[in-house]
């Protein structure tokens, strides 16, 4: 018999809120993240703004020198895992370590680390003066690493890497380790920190970000007709998965139970969505047969929703070819609206948005529509730039990758 799965931690760090309460009082609110790129001069880019975590100080959190040891995504990482284990309030003393893992994404690691450091090579005499930290701050299994020796977590440990699903694809291990009944605790989640030249100036190659640059808070705008690109974000969120009986001995405070995940491929571009939605349809129809559940008891879907051209109307006609004439009655919200695309900490921090609404019977809305697109069916609910209260029993988010990566995490009240 396969084990329960609850959730009893949640830290966040993202461009609307250094902390879960900020971000889910921002959400309801319909705050955007955007604004000027402040991380390098941008005067040169096609795009001059982003999502950029804000008011915030490392050295608040780590000790000075051994924050130059970490590239900023794992500095994100440590800072939203603290939360969340303060949240847990574990005894260590009493937990098997042995039985506790960690499992994080991050869909492109220390890009920071690496610019920095090639960048003072090429610009340098030839002769190599590498920082000896070069290589382990910038490889994308480091923070789970980090997160491992800082609390003592010696069960299963590694690194998701999946583009735009890697932290979802964390989750969804996580869970079925715990399920399966390899593990009884796992911090999970992801973190990326990726505003720099090269990740804007590569993305901006590949015409996939947003270039509103004379409205840098209304340009990430799912759903709506004028929409032309996504906004680069960056950040962390952090989630706690234990075992049910097990947090339930401890008398631990649960938000929801995790009771579905799948996974599935495109196997059709590097970068584009299938245009039928096939791999998106495939994963929500797996996600809820995980679960034991039917279409009809879904309530909300946090979607990829990047605002862009493709992606928005190919995961709109999956979820109207999974959920047929239930689809109407569905909230659906993409958060992203006011976050940005946090890359591989998208899906960590949408599956708390989501948690949340389960918790609050809220749903966040997707900001910044304006003018309604002939190609997105007008009978769904896309909770256009308000916040919406209505029972919320099951959740489910999703997040795709560029390499064609699908992810699905459904998330119920206990």
């Amino acid at each position: 018999m396969s084990r329960r799965v609850v959730v009893t931690g949640l830290g966040a760090l993202t461009p609307i809120g250094n902390n879960v309460s900020d971000f889910w009082n921002n959400l309801l609110k319909g705050t955007s993240g955007a604004g000027p790129i402040t991380r390098f001069d941008a005067t040169h880019f096609k795009t001059r703004f982003a999502c950029e975590v804000k008011d915030f100080d490392p050295t608040e959190f780590l000790d000075r020198k051994e924050a130059r040891k970490l590239d900023m995504y794992a500095i994100y990482a440590m800072v939203a895992v603290s939360e969340a284990m303060e949240d847990a309030s574990f005894d260590l003393e009493k937990l098997n370590l042995d039985r506790a893992g960690v499992i994080w994404g991050s869909g492109i690691g220390g890009l920071d680390t690496f610019l920095k450091e090639c960048g003072d090579f090429a610009t340098g005499s030839g002769v190599p003066r590498f920082n000896p930290f070069f290589i382990p701050k910038m490889i994308a299994d480091i923070a789970a690493g980090h997160i491992s020796i800082k609390y003592g977590f010696r069960g299963p440990n590694y690194a998701t890497v999946s583009a735009c699903a890697s932290s979802t694809h964390a989750l969804i291990d996580a869970f079925n380790y715990i399920k399966w009944g390899k593990a009884d605790v796992f911090i999970s989640g992801g973190s990326e920190a990726s505003i720099n030249e090269a990740g804007v100036g590569g993305f901006n190659a590949m015409h996939a970000l947003s270039t509103r640059n004379e409205s840098p808070k209304t340009a990430s705008r799912p759903f709506d007709k004028e929409r032309d690109g996504f906004v680069l974000g960056e950040g962390a969120g952090a989630i706690i998965l234990e075992e049910y009986e097990h947090a339930k001995a401890r008398g631990a405070k649960i938000y929801a139970e995790v009771v579905g995940g799948a996974m599935t491929a495109d196997a059709h571009h590097i970068t584009a969505p299938h245009p039928e939605g096939i791999g998106a349809m495939n994963v929500m129809r797996l996600a809820i047969e995980d679960a034991g559940l039917t279409p009809e008891d879904i309530d909300y879907i946090n979607v990829h929703g990047t605002s862009t051209p493709l992606g928005d109307i190919a995961e709109v006609k999956a979820i109207k070819g999974v959920f047929g004439e239930h689809a109407p009655k569905l909230n659906i919200s993409s958060t992203k609206s006011m976050t940005g695309h946090l890359l591989g900490a998208a899906g960590a921090v949408e599956t708390i948005a989501s948690i949340l609404a389960v918790k609050n019977n809220i749903v966040p809305p997707t900001i910044n529509h304006s003018t309604e697109d002939p190609e997105i069916d007008s009978s769904l609910n896309l909770t256009l730039n308000k916040a919406q209260e209505r029972e919320v029993n099951t959740a489910i988010s999703n997040t795709f990758g560029f390499g064609g990566h699908n992810a699905c995490v459904m998330v119920k009240k206990v």
